[in-house]
């Protein structure tokens, strides 16, 4: 009789195949890459606004800080405010003209962070309507 050889598993893994695959894998990758651009943010041109409300109170944030309220509708001069005031001097509008639009329109060199603390305190008495005035785009 002849003696019989047993056979041992092959306990080793072919990555050949893997390789290929990623391989291909990243030759999509480079490819497609350059079509992906998921950095860019599309603003809104000034062009493109939409018109101001009819008469909004208007909130005006000088380059100084200082603040002036105003009702665009009532052609009045305007009353100045202290940020202070301000929460009080809006709630007075609001009882009066519910519902009434704002907008704020603040100087080019005027931080971001007082426009901010404005819009904050605009949105805490509960305004819902607060826009952004911008001087339209010279053609």
């Amino acid at each position: 009789m002849i003696p019989r050889r047993t056979r041992k598993a092959v306990s080793q893994i072919n990555v050949v195949p893997y390789i290929d695959v990623m391989l291909v894998l990243l030759v999509i990758f480079m490819v497609t890459a350059p079509f992906m651009n998921p950095t860019q943010v599309e603003l809104p041109s000034v062009g493109k606004t939409a018109a101001a409300p009819a008469a909004p109170l208007e909130v005006m944030v000088r380059a100084d800080g200082s603040l002036l309220l105003r009702d665009r509708g009532g052609g009045e001069a305007g009353e100045s405010v202290s940020e202070g005031r301000l929460e009080a001097a809006v709630r007075d509008r609001m009882k009066a003209r519910p519902g009434q639009p704002m907008v704020i329109s603040a100087d080019k060199n005027v931080r971001y962070e007082v426009v901010m603390r404005v819009m904050d305190t605009l949105q805490s008495l509960g305004v819902g309507r607060v826009g952004l005035l911008v001087k339209p785009a010279q053609p």
